[in-house]
């Protein structure tokens, strides 16, 4: 068989965002590189100071030539009306902060005044990440009352929440007093995206583990047991995300880049081999097989996702069939022939499904790029003002075709506008033609800007500056310098409309929790969702004997 002309995925494609609201998890993902890169870290609990009804202080740490990562968690009561998966919640049942070091009484002193507090608190540039955390009090007391009573807890209600807690925040970069990024950006072993706010997760998840053991213990000395490590392997933590999520994909052109380049590298690399080795086609069918179970414990009310993931389980049977009956692995590009019968035959849900699983085999193609995927963005800030407004024109025409044809005088078209709330700072979407507000729009209608750019660049004189073109009108400015990115960067725009009244704004956040490793996705509305993370994940101790595919594990 001729070598096959195997190219990258067209960005036309790839970033609508239908489809990018069709990503899965894979061995890109956050927390998964996370666990393969700390695995060989040194784990301990440092402080265990909890109460017997589990209030206190605990702290753990990752350690490893002299470099010391500590969890710090501060356990408090609060009443059940206090108890918020909103950002506008004032009190946590844990709140925690991932801090550099060890930290010393005085730090820990200052953090117990202060972390339990989260945005109303300060801490300082000791400490790298911040979060907080409710339980699921269903579940939490189900184990807490199972274990005192010298019994395990029930599976089955468990495997329908899947956590003990969730969190309903995780803050990095700055935020509250938190290091900066530029402290800690040359870190070799936290280079890849978001390691600390992974970091903080998973400890996160120790602690609730210890804590519902003390507490059983705690109440019934003689008779409690300890968690069975299989059940409390299969639980993770939770988290309830809302629309702040959605300006990150779009203020962050490079770093989206970055991520989705990485992707469609490895799915260009492993649809170019020629010959598969039968080991690795049946590894991806091992975890294929296995992540069809996990499917069935996807639970939700929301008819939009039930429709997703009922198409999901309709296509995977006919690929199951497809691999069955038509699929021989001793053709030559067997990768590449699957994509294509997939890409064919099947919807979005499966076609990026079945990408994420082709990754499962080749550690010597995802592991490289996982160093790839954080962004120096403000590199590529500056505009290039001595370029001709003729390149503008054909840079626009290249890379924003779909874009430039929506007609922005239909009201659909401009339906939704993006503002921040008053309340909590945080971005909000609302329709244009039925609240008020719209004055207070955020600029994240990169589509009708760019339109509205290419607009008055086939006006302008095509061989004047982009300087003197910004000179008159420098409302376009912000999408000028976008152009710019989106030439070198192609996969940095998403190719769609993020204000039409067809928007889902679920769909931006499932492109970003699919890149940090979540799984469960459950929208509660259209503008928020429920996740689970590190279900399946080893636990600390197991850490060092991990096996990567832990992630289709988490079957019941």
């Amino acid at each position: 068989m001729n070598k096959p002309n195997i190219k990258l995925r067209d960005p036309s494609v790839v970033m609508k965002l239908s489809r990018l609201g069709s990503f899965h998890q894979s061995k890109l993902s956050f927390l998964r590189s996370f666990i393969r890169e700390f695995k060989q870290w040194n784990y301990k609990r440092n402080l265990f100071d909890l109460d017997k009804n589990g209030y206190g202080t605990a702290i753990y740490s990752f350690e490893k030539n002299g470099r010391n990562y500590s969890l710090v968690c501060f356990a408090q009561h609060i009443e059940l009306h206090e108890r918020s998966d909103r950002v506008i919640a004032t009190k946590w049942d844990a709140a925690f902060v991932l801090h550099d070091g060890v930290p010393t009484k005085k730090d820990i002193d200052r953090l117990r005044d202060n972390v339990p507090k989260q945005e109303i608190g300060r801490v300082s540039y000791k400490e790298l990440t911040l979060s907080r955390a409710n339980k699921s009090v269903r579940a939490f007391e189900h184990v807490v009352e199972s274990l005192s009573q010298g019994r395990q807890p029930d599976k089955d209600l468990l495997s329908k929440v899947g956590y003990l807690y969730r969190t309903t925040a995780v803050y990095g970069s700055g935020k509250f007093g938190l290091a900066d990024r530029f402290r800690i950006k040359d870190r070799k072993e936290i280079c890849g995206p978001f390691r600390l706010e992974m970091m903080l997760v998973y400890l996160v998840r120790q602690f609730t583990f210890d804590q519902v053991n003390h507490i059983a213990k705690s109440k019934n000395p003689n008779k409690a047991i300890k968690l069975d490590e299989d059940i409390a392997r299969n639980l993770g933590i939770g988290n309830s995300t809302g629309l702040g999520m959605a300006p990150f994909i779009v203020n962050h052109p490079t770093l989206l880049h970055n991520w989705i380049y990485c992707r469609e590298k490895a799915l260009k690399e492993i649809r170019s081999i020629e010959n598969v080795y039968i080991d690795d086609f049946n590894l991806f069918k091992d975890c294929f097989d296995k992540s069809k179970s996990s499917i069935n414990t996807w639970l939700t009310d929301s008819q939009f996702q039930i429709n997703k993931i009922e198409s999901l389980k309709s296509d995977l049977s006919k690929f199951t069939q497809y691999q069955e009956s038509d699929c021989s692995t001793k053709i030559n590009y067997l990768w590449n022939q699957i994509y294509i019968w997939v890409e064919k035959n099947l919807g979005e849900e499966c076609i990026e499904y079945i990408v994420s699983m082709m990754m499962e085999p080749y550690d010597k193609i995802v592991d490289p790029l996982i160093n790839n995927m954080s962004s120096e963005e403000e590199k590529y800030f500056n505009i290039p003002a001595h370029r001709k407004v003729s390149d503008l024109k054909i840079i626009i025409e290249n890379n924003y075709k779909s874009i430039v044809e929506i007609d922005f005088k239909k009201k659909n078209s401009t339906a939704n506008f993006w503002f921040i709330s008053k309340n909590k700072e945080e971005p909000r979407v609302a329709n244009r033609y039925e609240e008020s507000g719209s004055e207070l729009e955020q600029p994240l209608a990169i589509a009708r800007d760019t339109k509205l750019l290419y607009e008055k660049v086939l006006k302008a004189k095509q061989t004047d500056t982009v300087a003197e073109f910004l000179l008159n009108n420098d409302d376009v400015r912000h999408v000028v310098r976008r152009a710019f990115i989106v030439e070198q960067f192609p996969y940095s725009e998403i190719q769609d409309n993020t204000i039409s009244a067809t928007l889902v704004p679920i769909d931006m956040l499932r492109l970003k929790l699919s890149f940090f490793g979540a799984v469960k996705f459950d929208p509660r509305s259209d503008k928020w969702l429920r996740i689970n993370m590190y279900q399946g994940a080893p636990l600390p101790h197991e850490m060092k004997l991990s096996n990567d595919t832990w992630v289709y594990n988490s079957l019941h």
